[in-house]
């Protein structure tokens, strides 16, 4: 029994989310007792692109793609500025086609691996803090490069290059902060150590293709769906979100997201209000702020940690005050631009 207990328990700390959406999906059907409507909840579009998009990122890993590339980038690097700046912009420049989540999983870890490397783990915690906020800025620049745009993108039907438009402005603001960011990170010489060839296993290779790709995320969406369809059939949280979030989404997309993560919140406000482009916008500034506020800032986290646990605090500290200066800052650009 102990063992089972324990088991349940590992697994609720490993995938929190879904855990919790689960949950909460399941207390919903008391309220909206389950019927045919249920499989209309579900945007079937947002779970197959998502699907074909992590098989897609799952064959480019295990080709060593990713890896080969940034290894010939990384010779060329010649000073620790220039090395993070490196670093938090392949995330930024990866997130845009390979969503922010990968990026960060590819990503963090050979950040964290290169910086040991040559011997620069004073760097660690402000290259991860930029890195997430730098694939979460990246991730605005195509509808394809984050869960919680994939989820705008289908249901608004907004075309590309409007969307990319929309979200211009706080891209190009967002960049500018990263860069003068690296200002505080020194100019020393670094001398990378020499790398071991790569060899592509091409055994079993679409197995672990499969076996590679995060289902629990896919039935995370599926559960969150399925809430926010009954949500909507309830009458008191029906005309609450109607009453309170319409003509306020920009605001309501930065606070949900703080709480519940900017995915949620996209689900959860596009079910309530047809404004989709203030959705957008309010989702994709409030991925930014609290560590809980982008799937994405959980996953450097938890890679981070894992590395190094007694940085964990310090790392709350930076990652939690650079993102909400640009937070602030960017919501004072959407002050000005309406």
């Amino acid at each position: 029994m102990n063992n089972l207990t324990d088991r349940i328990f590992n697994f609720f700390k490993e995938e929190i989310i879904f855990s919790i959406s689960l949950v909460l999906a399941i207390v919903s059907c008391f309220f909206v007792f389950p019927n045919g409507n249920y499989f209309n909840y579900i945007n079937w579009e947002t779970i197959t692109l998502l699907f074909v998009i992590m098989v897609f990122v799952e064959i480019l890993k295990n080709l060593s793609v990713f890896e080969i590339l940034v290894r010939k980038l990384l010779l060329k690097v010649k000073n620790t500025r220039a090395l993070v700046l490196f670093l938090v912009f392949t995330c930024f420049f990866s997130s845009i086609f390979i969503t922010n989540d990968v990026s960060l999983i590819i990503f963090v870890p050979f950040s964290i691996l290169a910086l040991i490397k040559v011997d620069r783990i004073d760097l660690v915690i402000l290259t991860v803090s930029l890195q997430t906020i730098a694939a979460n800025v990246g991730c605005m620049v195509l509808p394809i490069g984050a869960p919680h745009n994939i989820v705008m993108y289908t249901v608004s039907h907004i075309p590309f290059l409007s969307f990319f438009l929309l979200l211009l402005p706080y891209i190009i603001v967002a960049v500018a902060f990263l860069i003068i960011a690296s200002f505080f990170i020194p100019r020393d010489d670094v001398t990378l150590p020499k790398m071991s060839k790569i060899e592509v296993n091409k055994k079993d290779f679409l197995k672990r293709v499969f076996l590679g790709v995060d289902y629990f995320l896919l039935l995370t969406f599926i559960a969150l769906f399925i809430l926010i369809g009954n949500l909507e059939n309830i009458p008191f949280f029906n005309l609450f979100f109607k009453k309170w979030i319409f003509g306020n989404e920009v605001l309501w997309g930065v606070l949900a997201s703080q709480v519940i993560s900017n995915v949620p919140a996209a689900i959860l406000l596009s079910g309530f209000s047809t404004n989709y482009e203030a959705i957008i916008v309010g989702i994709n500034i409030g991925g930014l702020g609290t560590l809980i506020a982008s799937m994405a800032n959980l996953i450097s986290y938890k890679i981070l940690v894992r590395e190094f646990h007694e940085f964990k605090i310090r790392y709350l500290i930076v990652f939690t005050v650079l993102n909400v200066i640009l937070l602030i800052i960017l919501l004072g650009v959407y002050v000005l631009i309406n």
